[in-house]
């Protein structure tokens, strides 16, 4: 006896529909790089030259079909940059989420204590020893 097969034959794979991302390009990474550095420069930086920097990788970084993960990861400061970009879509989908919320309570508590001290007194010095 013949093996039975199937009576219908599984569908093929549909390469074309499916989205595959690329890696980042070398450009993105030279300026992740430089802006790396601008951010960690101890001498003063051209703001000129810092808004292009940041401006042409935030419309590299604004490219969906690219993987910017690996970036991401290597570069703090692109990773910002990555995180304002998408930050109405995701928040701060990047940050830890610890340090987030040690920074939130850490807010939350400097709001209670300013709320809770009293208002200082704004009478005048020499007002007060007058009367």
């Amino acid at each position: 006896m013949r093996p039975i097969g199937l009576a219908f034959a599984p569908p093929a794979p549909n390469w074309q529909g499916m989205k595959t991302l690329q890696a980042p390009t070398r450009t993105a990474a030279i300026l992740a790089q430089l802006l790396e550095r601008l951010d960690a420069s101890r001498q003063p930086v051209d703001a000129h030259q810092y808004r292009t920097v940041a401006a042409r990788l935030a419309e590299m970084l604004a490219d969906t079909d690219i993987d910017w993960q690996p970036l991401l990861e290597q570069s703090p400061a692109a990773a910002a940059l990555y995180e304002n970009l998408n930050y109405a879509d995701a928040g701060l989908c990047r940050s830890p989420l610890d340090a987030a919320m040690r920074a939130e309570m850490a807010a939350c508590d400097a709001i209670a204590a300013a709320r809770a001290k009293p208002a200082p007194d704004t009478t005048a010095p020499d007002a007060a020893s007058s009367t």
